[in-house]
């Protein structure tokens, strides 16, 4: 059984504590930014990318993520503004440093997979500016 991450906005972290988390990821509602983004791929591992690969800050130093809701079926995490104004703010030049040196990491492919997390980490931003637009921030909602 696989781990579904879903990122979404919310305006606080009561709201977050909030999101529907009975329902199968294809049940799950929108919310006025859309439907958040589905994806495989962690938010301690996105954190990381973002503080590894644009802000320069060395793996040992990246900073845990804030837990919201701790559940045994779920939990909601919140990304700090730390990675997501670094992620909202990153040039092409900046998105594309921290693909390819998240494509060297020995379990990765390479090139090929630099332009799937140049991909992912532009739809990240995108999802970023949307959200700080909202007056939202940035959430993870973890489930089994």
């Amino acid at each position: 059984m696989g781990v579904t991450y879903k990122y979404f906005g919310a305006p606080d972290g009561a709201t977050a504590a909030r999101v529907p988390i009975s329902m199968r990821p294809e049940e799950l509602g929108g919310d006025e930014l859309g439907q958040g983004m589905y994806t495989k791929v962690k938010p301690e591992t996105m954190a990381a990318m973002v503080l590894t690969g644009i802000e320069g800050i060395p793996p040992n130093k990246v900073p845990p993520l804030e837990l919201v809701v701790l559940h045994p079926d779920y939990a909601v995490v919140r990304l700090p503004a730390s990675v997501v104004e670094p992620l909202r703010n990153a040039n092409e030049e900046s998105l594309g440093a921290a693909a390819f040196i998240w494509s060297t990491v020995p379990d990765r492919r390479g090139p090929r997979d630099a332009f799937v997390i140049y991909q992912m980490l532009h739809e990240w931003q995108d999802f970023a500016r949307r959200c700080q637009e909202s007056g939202h921030q940035l959430y993870c909602l973890v489930w089994p």
